[in-house]
């Protein structure tokens, strides 16, 4: 039996990340699930008011962080892009309840890698290896 209750909020810290074709560890973050819609604004001579409309919707990109896993598919489909051969993938971000279960799914679409960042090495830091990866998407849908 779930620990959560309906009327209880959901964690940030229990979600999973699929993106086709690419076998996925574990990551630490996800950010930029944002989405913006220009206001159009029209005004005529005979009207004493400014008319405003929805525009179009822009998403923001989507950054996954994780620890450094010995699995390169992240890089490998950047290193395509830098090399220019975009190849476009979907993907979902997926909150979990406690037990496991999916609760709540972003799918995003049209997605392709335009950053990749590697981890800083400190022999003073203790921590993990954490590398970043930022990807455009053209749609962002709750499913």
């Amino acid at each position: 039996m779930p620990n959560r209750r309906q009327h209880d909020h959901l964690v940030s810290n229990k979600f999973r990340v699929e993106i086709d074709g690419v076998t996925q560890g574990a990551f630490a973050a996800v950010s930029g699930l944002e989405s913006t819609t220009d206001v159009v604004t029209y005004a005529d001579g005979s009207d004493l008011l400014v008319r405003k409309r929805p525009g179009r919707t822009n998403y923001s990109n989507v950054v996954l962080r994780r620890g450094y896993l010995e699995n390169d598919e992240l890089w490998q489909w950047y290193k395509a892009v830098a090399d220019g051969a975009v190849e476009r993938k979907a993907g979902s971000i997926i909150a979990l309840a406690d037990n496991g279960d999916e609760i709540l799914r972003y799918n995003f679409f049209e997605a392709w890698p335009c950053r990749w960042q590697g981890f800083t090495l400190d022999a003073s830091a203790p921590g993990t290896l954490v590398e970043e990866v930022e990807m455009v998407v053209e749609k962002i849908e709750r499913g």
